[in-house]
């Protein structure tokens, strides 16, 4: 299609996409003449682009005379026509800065990429988490307080991750360290689900000679661990930017349906399936993003790899249509290799 158009159309698409990305409003052919470095009269625009509007690329919302970008118009765009920029030394130093995994858990290391992300990007950013298929060091349980216990699981790559569990009320410190030992004798490099399955499966053999408490705690601990994580989840920030825009009650409520479906697992499988079939950068405009049942939002995520090339999970910014692309793509793309070398080392 961009072949088809002269430079002439290129460059009035262009100009009202551009400007359509910083106000949200219809162009004109005004607007276009005054702004636009070409020697051209306000009728020749208004000929290019009633051109551009019988081509699917524009449309007047309203008795406007000005034009805003279809959603072939901003497919074809992003795919040809927008400078997208660079990051500066500084930039990728402070996303290296934010994302740097010394001392904290995964789950910190992943809100501060969403929160980075969400700030440079002016939008809403999430994080598909990774699938939980690393190697365990070992495992231990933390009294916090009466029927409150915390569970500390320490990958063979130190990564941690921690979780509150509740327990009996009686139960003791002594109790616990016997079902840590427990675990930790059989865990040896087996990930959460070898685990679960291995040890579930001695359990049940009547194999283990355990008491009813450690048995019990040795179970709900394993199936705290896996279950809801293997499949990953999602972490959003931001989400109040996606009401910034909003000028209707069916936005907000357009709005409040993508917040929901976020949550949904089916969601998350659909993230993270897109991420498996995906080389780099991913951009959905609208309808093209089949993950929602409603049309309105742009997303643009990006898989991230271990150093083996295997992808263990993604990361996006999702908004309105009119995403700044050109400055979100590069800030992705970066925030994800960073978040696959600390994630996946």
């Amino acid at each position: 299609m961009i072949t088809e158009l002269n430079d002439r159309a290129q460059g009035v698409l262009r100009y009202i996409i551009d400007n359509y990305m910083k106000s949200g409003e219809p162009v004109g052919s005004g607007t276009i003449a005054r702004g636009l470095e070409l020697d051209l009269s306000s009728a020749t625009i208004r000929n290019v682009m009633a051109e551009l509007e019988a081509a699917g690329l524009l449309y007047a919302p309203h008795t406007s005379a000005g034009r805003l970008p279809t959603q072939q118009g901003l497919r074809l765009y992003v795919d040809g026509l927008m400078e997208i920029g660079d990051l500066s030394t500084e930039e990728r130093s402070t996303i290296e800065a934010q994302c740097q995994a010394s001392g904290q858990t995964m789950t910190q290391v992943m809100e501060r990429a969403t929160s980075l992300l969400s700030g440079l990007s002016a939008a809403a950013s999430l994080v598909v988490a990774p699938k939980t298929d690393k190697p365990i060091k070992q495992i231990q349980f933390v009294l916090l307080e009466r029927g409150k216990v915390l569970v500390v699981i320490v990958m063979q790559d130190s990564m941690v991750e921690n979780r509150v569990m509740d327990v009996p009320p009686d139960v003791t410190s002594t109790e616990l360290t016997t079902a840590a030992n427990y675990l930790n004798e059989r865990l040896a490099g087996k990930t959460l689900l070898q685990a679960q399955r291995d040890i579930f499966n001695e359990i049940e053999e009547s194999r283990a000679h355990l008491d009813r408490i450690t048995a019990d705690l040795v179970k709900r601990g394993l199936a705290l661990t896996p279950q809801g994580h293997m499949d990953g989840h999602i972490m959003i920030r931001g989400q109040s930017k996606l009401l910034q825009d909003v000028k209707a009650i069916e936005d907000i409520e357009k709005a409040q349906q993508l917040l929901a479906a976020l949550e949904e697992q089916e969601t998350i499988s659909r993230l993270l399936d897109s991420a498996e079939g995906a080389d780099g950068i991913q951009i959905f405009i609208g309808t093209e993003n089949r993950m929602f049942d409603h049309s309105g939002w742009s997303m643009v995520i990006s898989p991230y790899k271990t150093p083996e090339n295997k992808i263990i999970g993604a990361i996006g910014v999702i908004g309105p249509v009119r995403l700044n692309y050109g400055r979100i793509i590069p800030v992705v793309d970066y925030t994800a290799k960073v978040m696959g070398k600390l994630i996946g080392a």
